[in-house]
């Protein structure tokens, strides 16, 4: 017998729409005539908490810190009993079984982990469903490949998951203990990835809370050549009085003195270089899913988790392919759907889609088409499948949009403009001028409605100009500026910063070197760790733009932290070595060993954390604690926050601690 095991119901149902029948559903699995498919409902199994390895570890002690399995234990979760005892007994029957999990990390390990948890010796094949349209599955079908090409990808979420567990519940303890300790009635949660994703967005409402607003003054002059005007911006030189640390002209009097020059200057404008090169621009990538969000996020205001949702719909109505792709490529022989896709989408009820479509050239072969850059999945891009696109919501009608202009841009040809950079000299200032001249508009026809992409198009037309010539000088201005803060974080350029994070690295030479990172977090990830940062009181949203805002236990958390965990730098690296164990390159047990050193050193620092005291009696024994408020044995009374290793007590009187009063000094005693 033949077992598919399939990640939930929809995907186990569309699988046996594609097979031989007869097709019978039974409880918890599907005959066909090609054999059995069964399904899971995400993780059937579950890691195992602290005290199910050793009941002690219930009480929450610093001294059991910090807590690290020697040998990992999975439980069957509560609500998966049954489905589990049909999945193992399926699997006792079967002779062959195809792993049908989704075609990403955390696919592969929710399969591959509940057969090694029954001890499977059965021969176990793959199969890849990055859409769920009748070609695409049938495709899948036929192409299964060896399970064990995907071991390396088991281990790389086998590490992801351990180290996330080291992290969460070694550290959470540590440092709600130290905080309790301290007075602080609370419980903190650190997260390998959610705690310097928390302090991305406390560093930045401390910037904008300190920031300095700085005038500085802009200097132009507008030239005339070949009955062309245009203009040109002064280049200060190093040595210019004046300037700012940022090299802006600050000093009123001198911008007031140097415009006075430039108008009176008498000898002859002359251009000292002018470099025109032809520059090509490769059509825009079809879209991961961070892409996506981001992208839905500046044009819509969308959520990420609105988009993840929206796009996951989109995936089950066989619309679109698998939305938790991190890859912006394509597999070759994919090439070979184009023209079916822009046919149908020659026809959409959408005149922009459409006309686009019309205009489509389908033997052009982009450069996301490329085998090389594709792992388990790809881009998102819309199927084979015609979209009846008025019967969907506004949201879905918006996400598909976007997912098929990026599709179409792939074939129209490159976009190519002449880049013109002309340097000048005026009474022996230098002024710069760039101009672009647009050759061939190409891909960017599909965005020219884009403000973004106006904004990197839009620039000064020059005229053709040679070393040597003398264009006319007409008049010169000086235009105030101020600088802006920071703008705060929304849920969509916070995910963008996840993925983009070696901007926000510390350690200079670790910035260069995980500038290829594809961030921290997964696809699947990033919208819920934003998500539930909100829902648990860390951040919360502001104004119409839903800009997002740290909230007190948030600055106290990553306050009382130290910069190993909060500065992103340790887990933009985890995630580099994740990505190479993915690829075979990394050691899961050598990983391990490194994330159980570093949650041990973290834990040691929890106890000396430096903790601003909270409360209105600080404990004048031990100095470092709080009296609280008990309950004991003969009634209310009062004791140190950091019992037992400071003992202090004292009666409750009228609902105050009753602390001796310390004896007054003699007079003369200083």
């Amino acid at each position: 017998m033949k077992l598919y095991i399939a990640e939930k119901p929809s995907m186990a149902a569309e699988i046996a729409k594609y097979l031989p029948g007869p097709v019978s559903r039974k409880d918890g699995y599907i005959t066909t005539g090609d054999g059995v498919i069964t399904w899971g409902y995400g993780h059937i199994l579950r890691q195992a908490e602290p005290d199910e390895y050793d009941p002690k570890y219930e009480r929450w002690r610093v001294e059991d810190l910090p807590i690290i399995p020697q040998n990992w234990k999975l439980l069957v979760a509560d609500s998966c009993k049954k489905q589990f005892e049909i999945v193992k007994g399926l699997i006792d029957q079967a002779t062959e079984i195809v792993h049908a999990g989704d075609p990403d990390r955390e696919g592969q390990l929710l399969i591959d982990e509940v057969l090694d948890y029954v001890n499977n010796q059965k021969p176990v094949r793959r199969i890849l469903l990055n859409a769920l349209d009748e070609h695409s599955i049938k495709k899948a079908i036929i192409s299964l490949r060896d399970n064990q090409e995907f071991h390396d990808l088991k281990q790389s979420a086998l590490a992801r998951s351990r180290a996330d567990w080291l992290i969460g519940m070694n550290l959470s303890r540590a440092y709600t203990l130290a905080a309790q300790q301290a007075g602080h009635r609370t419980t903190l949660p650190v997260g390998r990835v959610k705690t310097p994703t928390l302090a991305l967005v406390v560093r930045r409402e401390r910037e904008i809370e300190g920031f300095k607003q700085v005038e500085y003054f802009t200097v132009k002059a507008d030239f005339e050549h070949d009955t062309t005007v245009f203009t040109a911006y002064w280049k200060p030189q190093e040595e210019q009085p004046g300037l700012d640390t940022e090299g802006r002209l600050a000093d009123k009097t001198i911008a007031k003195d140097l415009l006075a020059w430039l108008q009176s200057a008498k000898e002859p404008v002359t251009v000292i270089s002018c470099e025109t090169t032809e520059k090509k621009e490769q059509q825009r990538l079809p879209l991961a899913l961070s892409t996506l969000q981001v992208m839905a996020g500046k044009k819509f205001g969308y959520d990420p988790q609105v988009v993840l949702d929206t796009a996951q719909k989109l995936y089950e109505r066989k619309l679109t392919t698998y939305p938790r792709s991190d890859c912006e490529f394509l597999p070759e022989a994919q090439h070979e759907d184009a023209a079916t896709i822009i046919g149908n989408l020659g026809r959409i009820a959408n005149n922009e889609l459409a006309g686009w479509a019309a205009k489509a050239d389908t033997n052009i072969s982009s450069r996301a088409w490329n085998d090389k850059k594709i792992t388990a999945h790809h881009a998102i891009i819309p199927t084979v499948e015609r979209c009846n696109f008025a019967s969907l919501n506004e949201t879905e009608r918006n996400i598909y949009f976007l997912i098929a202009q990026t599709y179409i841009a792939q074939f129209y040809p490159v976009h190519v403009y002449d880049q013109t950079r002309a340097e000048l000299e005026h009474a022996g200032e230098t002024f710069i001028a760039n101009g672009r001249i647009i050759k061939e508009l190409g891909w960017k026809e599909i965005y020219s409605a884009d403000t973004e992409e106006k904004k990197e198009d839009d620039s000064t037309m020059l005229p053709s100009m040679m070393k040597g010539d003398q264009p006319l000088f007409i008049r010169a201005s000086a235009e105030k500026k101020s600088t802006k803060p920071p703008g705060r974080f929304t849920a969509a350029t916070l995910l963008a910063a996840m993925k983009e994070i070696h901007k926000y690295v510390k350690n200079p030479d670790l910035k260069k070197q995980l500038k290829d990172v594809a961030g921290i977090g997964t696809e699947a990830t990033r919208a819920t760790i934003i998500k539930e940062l909100i829902d648990r009181g860390f951040l919360k949203e502001e104004t119409k733009r839903k800009y997002l805002k740290p909230t007190e236990p948030a600055y106290l958390l990553v306050d009382i932290l130290p910069e190993e965990i909060t500065y992103p730098d340790f887990t933009a690296l985890w995630e580099d070595i994740l990505h190479q164990m993915a690829e075979g390159h990394a050691s899961l047990d050598t990983f391990l060993m490194q994330q159980a050193r570093f949650t041990a050193s973290l834990c040691t620092k929890a106890k000396g954390a430096d903790i601003p005291l909270n409360g209105e009696y600080h404990c004048p024994r031990c100095r470092k604690g709080v009296l609280q408020l008990r309950n004991g044995k003969h009634g209310k009374f009062w004791g140190c926050s950091r019992y037992p290793a400071c003992r202090a007590s004292y009666n409750d009187k009228n609902d105050k601690p009753d602390m001796p009063v310390p004896p007054a000094k003699k007079q003369g005693q200083g």
